[in-house]
């Protein structure tokens, strides 16, 4: 017996013994940060796990399987073309209008087939980053003035953080590039088959996602696609069962079956469309488990993504939830010490205003009302830029689940890239505005 590990495990004892003796319940700011925590993780779970992250988890299998490891690094590896692979990456966000969390499946995927590491950050900071949406929705609520210097800052944030993190681990990815033999294409299929097949995927990931028009809001032709998101969706899901019949082996009367059942809830529940969705998507899972081939393949990828990823941003977001509460309330951190903390333009209001934005957890679109209500408090206009170029790209969910991808020291050299520079620019357009 070694005393020395009893005595560890004693102190481990302890520590938990009078932290569950003193535990604050009770106390009102606890208490509240305690239904925050479960309030925050319930909603993601309500409205993001089935829409947002279950399609990005599918995409990304499909990334480590269908995309060949020689298009990754030919494109976005560390040989490949500067100017390829940044405007590739810091453009991706215009496509795929995802948060902070869901673009964390795809950066997985694409860092797991090669890419190189400054290419996948600008992608990782662009994905959520450059919201064509919250960009016109920033601009219509928030004025065209801060609405153009988030779309110009998130564009040269993307490239400039990809680089940035390039340069300070050049030495290991000069190494990794050295000892990366490029490898032989894999051409199972033609290259325009596996093109519609990723456009159906992302089609129905962003259509699913698509904002409906509520009072108040303009007539417009955004939102008039969002008066028929879900028969657009339901088209692009026919789409990819029919690719996956024809190009991947799947039998027709698996997806027949599937589309059957998703038919059959809209029938029964004709107001609950995600209820539907979500029958599409566990059909999807279901099928492809049971396929012995490529479909096969793809699921086992998926799973392995699923698993990695889903734990860690379930526990971040319950932690998030906890410390800072959710969209416009506050957990044991009270929301008017934030709000108080952000006013004017000072070095510590745009630090401030871009490490809470890092820590806090915005779904696509939320920053922009929540950035509403703290400017009527007060906040100054260099902290509130501040806070939409850290704010979306960063959550304390995303970077539990960024560190277990690419370690903690790239990732803390990540996110203070992204505060620093997003301090700096709300400093300088706070002085110009």
């Amino acid at each position: 017996m070694s005393w020395r590990s009893e005595w560890k495990a004693l102190l481990i004892l302890a520590v938990v013994f009078l932290a569950a003796y003193f535990l604050p319940v009770g106390v009102p700011r606890f208490d509240n940060a305690v239904t925050e925590a479960f309030s925050l993780t319930k909603w993601y779970a309500r409205e993001h796990v089935v829409l947002c992250l279950l399609p990005a988890f599918f995409i990304a299998g499909a990334i480590s399987v269908f995309v060949s490891q020689a298009s990754v690094m030919k494109y976005l590896g560390a040989k490949a073309n500067k100017v390829l692979a940044y405007g590739v990456a810091a453009v991706s966000g215009t496509i795929l209008a995802v948060c902070s969390c869901t673009v964390l499946p795809l950066f997985a995927g694409i860092w797991k087939r090669g890419a190189g590491l400054g290419p996948a950050t600008a992608f990782l900071y662009s994905g959520p980053a450059i919201n064509v949406l919250a960009i016109i929705l920033t601009a219509r609520i928030l004025g065209m003035e801060i609405g153009v210097a988030r779309a110009v800052g998130a564009v040269v944030f993307s490239v400039v953080i990809g680089l940035l993190m390039y340069l300070i681990f050049r030495k290991e990815e000069q190494a990794k590039a050295d000892a990366a033999a490029m490898p032989e294409p894999e051409v199972t299929r033609p290259l325009w088959q596996t093109v519609l097949y990723f456009a159906a995927m992302v089609a129905v990931l962003v259509l699913a996602n698509w904002a409906v028009r509520q009072e108040g809001d303009p007539e417009n032709f955004y939102y008039a696609i969002g008066s028929v998101k879900w028969i657009l969706t339901a088209i692009s899901a026919a789409g990819l069962g029919a690719i996956l019949v024809a190009w991947f082996g799947v039998k027709w009367w698996k997806i027949a079956l599937v589309a059957a059942a998703v038919v059959v809830v809209v029938l029964v529940l004709p107001g609950e469309p995600m209820i539907a969705f979500a029958a599409g998507v566990v059909g999807l899972g279901v099928i492809t488990s049971l396929d012995g081939g490529e479909a096969g393949q793809w699921f086992a990828a998926t799973w392995t993504f699923t698993k990695q990823i889903a734990p860690l941003l379930l526990g971040g977001i319950l932690v998030s939830g906890f410390l800072l509460g959710g969209p416009g309330k506050g957990g044991v951190v009270p929301a008017e010490w934030v709000s108080g903390a952000v006013g004017g333009n000072s070095l510590g209001a745009n630090f401030f205003a871009s490490l809470a934005g890092a820590l806090m957890y915005f779904a696509t679109l939320t920053e922009v009302p929540i950035l509403q209500g703290l400017i009527g408090s007060g906040m100054g206009q260099g902290p509130a830029l501040a806070l939409l170029l850290a704010g979306p790209a960063l959550s304390l969910p995303s970077m539990i689940v960024i560190a277990s991808v690419m370690g903690a020291k790239k990732t803390l050299v990540y996110v203070s890239l992204v505060v620093v520079m997003a301090t700096i620019t709300g400093m300088i357009y706070g002085a110009l505005a």
